[in-house]
């Protein structure tokens, strides 16, 4: 049952990942970058943050790299809360959303960080073949 369980969290938090790192490329990353840049981040890092998304949230639903993955998941989520939502609190304020949402998927990456991966998930698959 955990294993079921780990399945159902990894591709959930995959496809969130991979959605909003789409939706990134989708809508304009030239508006990202602008957002980056207003929040006092390098605006390149917009590129770097949505092809970790997309890349990355593909890669969690297939279980290949889900350690590292989630590493990267978590210093984006990390970064996320410090620099745009931290002074909205938790909950949000003036109609703008706070951090629960990036704690949720901070403490979801943070689990495959640590998590041995299930029979079903291409680590697993590599690590039998070695």
């Amino acid at each position: 049952m955990h294993q079921i369980g780990q399945i159902f969290l990894r591709v959930i938090l995959g496809g969130i990942f991979a959605i909003h790192g789409y939706m990134k490329f989708q809508g304009g990353i030239s508006n990202i970058v602008g957002y980056f840049d207003s929040l006092s981040i390098p605006g390149f890092a917009a590129y770097f943050v949505a092809i970790i998304e997309l890349v990355g949230g593909v890669a969690m639903i297939l279980g290949l790299g889900s350690r590292i993955i989630g590493a990267l998941f978590a210093i984006i989520m990390l970064g996320a809360i410090v620099t745009a939502k931290w002074s909205l609190g938790l909950l949000g304020a003036d109609g703008m959303a706070g951090y629960e949402f990036e704690l949720a998927l901070l403490a979801m990456s943070v689990y495959f960080v640590f998590a041995t991966p299930t029979p079903l998930s291409v680590d697993a698959l590599l690590k039998s073949k070695i």
